[in-house]
């Protein structure tokens, strides 16, 4: 209660603060389309002319502001498995479904500077659902300016700012207390948005507390009516503890309960994350537009966990520049774009014997140094692409990216002959990618792609038992075939988003267990990945003043190995691990020019195969979430907005992430499940000063 009146009274001082600017009044109530499947006319040309997906505001307001999985999980082909609101891993098409713990193998941008580590790995808690305008989605490695990654890229967006000074409060079950307090100023030469952030919650499980603070600040000042300089700073700083993953019969009987040795260690980890950002934005000519930014981001990370204790930090800096403009076509014009990246960053880490079970019942304690270890890290990527109408309705677009990794390992620990350092530097990959798409007429298009993408292996997946890198670990490579269509309907409003998909992988990296939640990595063979992906959403106004807009999402995932011998086992044929068949979504959003809304959105998930010899599978399940909301103005300057929410209506037990291939040490029982939270509500209130 004190957190929220300190809240409430450092928003009332914003608002007198800013209430002294004397600014237009403006209209804070727009409505925009839940999931805006990007029309192809004011489609940016680095994103390309194919299947790619945004979720609107209206998509994430009507979620819990602490459910990232069930927005994320409203585009087809896009799976996020949630042990914990520190256990994320995305899933694109299958790719991806193999790491034990995190997203890789998909590239993450944030306001267009990228996040993703040097090794590919991402880390999309570190961002607060609120703070997001939207997610764009790029399915499969078409996205030849944003990495080409054989899982695709996210880009998230914070919003433009509008003046206003806001606050919002959330409670909920498992003690969840969530309160954002901005102030976001805009006019002629600059915009700027502040915002803060507090989380915290016990949530459901045992040893599972999670608190996090978070800092944004995102502004823009124009130097000339060409030239804007932006300034990005995104801080976070949480503390998280780590209940992990249960065997079976643990998960059927008590799913609150932690794993033993990490309820005994009371397992945690504690990240402190700063991102900055300068962007500057150019009109060279009328023509031609450059977009360059540098960045520095910093990890400080520590988590003691029952096998050992880990600490380490990350320092990672970089720049991106993109052209982009238009050559004469005829009388047409011909987009392209012509852009490099340059990511680096200086990875430390240590490791220490954790004394948990000589600490009288107290937690972890450090004990005596294991290893301490750096890692130079470096990621280049140059792409280009140009869209070529050849008539009012048929036009194609080339796109190639160039990627070069190089790996400098250190091993600061051992010395003489047991000293592991060592140097990996892949070769330079060469990534086109050819769309093509045919109006039929100006709003339904057929499109088609074929495109190469790369993944690169983990920090754990390039060393041996031995903690060396191995140097016979690949890049996994895999060509990308699409074929899709979009139909757009005004009368109703609907929109259909329909695509098939074979992907081939090779050099298939795959994670092999070697202790407790302890993993390397090997190439061992191929997988194709394959399925349909069906998007719709229809708006009708069933009444005066009443707005319906039901939707559906639907993914077949046939993924499966070709060819994949591990020892003694054969396992080419079987469906690919971690990867459910079926999926789907469906709900509505109903709203009035009254200001009320009610959103309901039911999810399927098929069974997922949690072992490579396919003996053993997780459960379907089915979810439904419901929420509420009401917005007035309270006079020409103050609003507020209500909403209430209940998650997992109907009380289902269900793992929310899985692990695959899950090994019991010491005679216990191999732990594969993540179990997600029972029946739970929350509400928020938000207050709004326009200024």
């Amino acid at each position: 209660m004190k957190k929220l009146q300190l809240s409430f009274i450092f928003t009332l001082l914003l608002t007198f603060v800013c209430a002294q600017e004397q600014k237009q009044e403006q209209d804070s109530v727009t409505y925009l389309q839940e999931v805006i499947l990007y029309d192809p006319v004011d489609r940016p040309v680095s994103i390309g002319i194919t299947d790619v997906q945004r979720l609107g505001p209206e998509v994430l307001e009507a979620r819990n502001p602490i459910d990232l999985p069930s927005a994320m999980n409203r585009v087809s082909g896009v799976y996020l498995l949630s042990g914990a609101q520190n256990t994320n891993r995305i899933t694109i098409r299958g790719v991806g479904a193999r790491t034990p713990f995190g997203t890789d193998k998909v590239r993450l941008y944030f306001n267009n500077i990228p996040v993703t580590n040097g090794t590919g790995f991402s880390t999309i808690e570190l961002f607060d659902l609120e703070n997001l305008a939207d997610i764009t989605v790029i399915k499969g490695p078409k996205g030849s300016a944003y990495g080409a990654n054989l899982g695709g890229a996210i880009l998230l967006r914070s919003g433009a700012p509008v003046n206003r000074v806001y606050n919002t409060t959330t409670l909920g079950s498992y003690q969840l207390f969530k309160n954002n307090v901005g102030v976001a100023i805009s006019d002629d030469q600059y915009d700027l948005q502040l915002t803060y952030g507090h989380l915290e919650t016990a949530g459901y499980r045992e040893n599972n507390d999670f608190e996090r603070d978070a800092l944004l600040l995102n502004s823009s000042f124009k130097l000339s009516a060409q030239t804007t300089l932006g300034l990005l700073v995104n801080h976070i700083d949480y503390f998280a503890q780590i209940p992990s993953s249960l065997n079976e019969t643990d998960f059927r009987e008590n799913p609150r309960k932690a794993a033993f040795t990490w309820r005994q260690a009371r397992g945690y980890e504690d990240n402190n994350y700063t991102l900055a950002g300068l962007n500057l934005s150019q009109e060279i000519t009328p023509g031609l537009r450059n977009n360059t930014s540098i960045f520095y981001s910093y990890l400080d990370h520590y988590e003691p966990r029952p096998f050992n204790i880990l600490d380490e930090f990350t320092q990672g800096y970089g720049f991106r520049s993109i052209f982009e403009g238009a050559v004469s076509a005829g009388e047409q014009a011909a987009p392209f774009s012509v852009g490099a990246e340059l990511y680096k960053d200086e990875y430390h880490w240590s490791t220490y014997d954790n004394l948990y079970e000589e600490n009288n019942g107290q937690g972890s304690l450090q004990g005596a140094q294991l290893s301490e270890n750096r890692e130079f890290r470096r990621q280049f990527n140059a792409f280009g692409s140009l869209e070529w109408p050849f008539t009012n309705r048929f036009k194609a677009r080339a796109g190639l990216a160039l990627n070069k990794t190089y790996y400098d390992f250190r091993d600061d620990f051992r010395q003489g002959s047991e000293n592991r350092s060592a140097e990996r530097n892949f070769d330079l990959l060469f990534l086109p990618s050819l769309d093509l798409e045919y109006r039929l007429t100006p709003s339904r298009h057929l499109y088609a792609n074929i495109s190469r993408g790369y993944s690169n292996p983990s920090l754990e997946e390039t060393l041996t038992p031995d903690g060396v890198i191995n140097p016979d670990i690949s890049q996994e490579t895999g060509m990308n075939y699409e074929l899709g269509s979009r139909w757009y309907f005004s009368d109703p409003g609907l929109k259909v988003d329909l695509s098939v998909y074979r992907m081939d992988i090779r050099n298939l990296l795959v994670a092999q267990r070697v202790g407790q939640d302890q993993f390397i990595g090997r190439n061992a063979g191929e997988t194709r990945h394959q399925g349909v992906e069906l998007d719709a959403q229809l708006l009708l106004k069933p009444w005066s003043g009443i707005r319906w807009m039901p939707y559906l999402s639907y993914t077949f995932s046939d993924h499966q190995f070709v060819d994949f011998v591990d020892g003694d086992n054969d396992y080419s044929g079987n469906p690919l691990t971690g990867v459910p068949k079926h999926r789907y979504t469906a709900g509505w959003r109903l709203a009035g020019d009254a200001g009320w809304w009610w959103s309901l959105g039911f999810e399927h998930v098929g069974a997922i195969p949690l072992t490579d010899a396919n003996t053993l599978d997780s459960e379907a399940f089915d979810l439904v979430n419901t929420k509420f909301g009401y917005s007035r103005d309270l006079g020409p300057r103050w609003s507020i907005a209500l909403s209430a929410g209940i998650d997992n209506l109907f009380d289902t037990a269900y793992a929310r992430s899985v692990l695959i291939n899950a090994v019991g040490f010491g005679g216990s029982a191999p732990r594969y499940y993540y179990p997600g939270n029972n029946l739970n509500f929350y509400s928020s209130l938000r207050l709004e000063y326009r200024l």
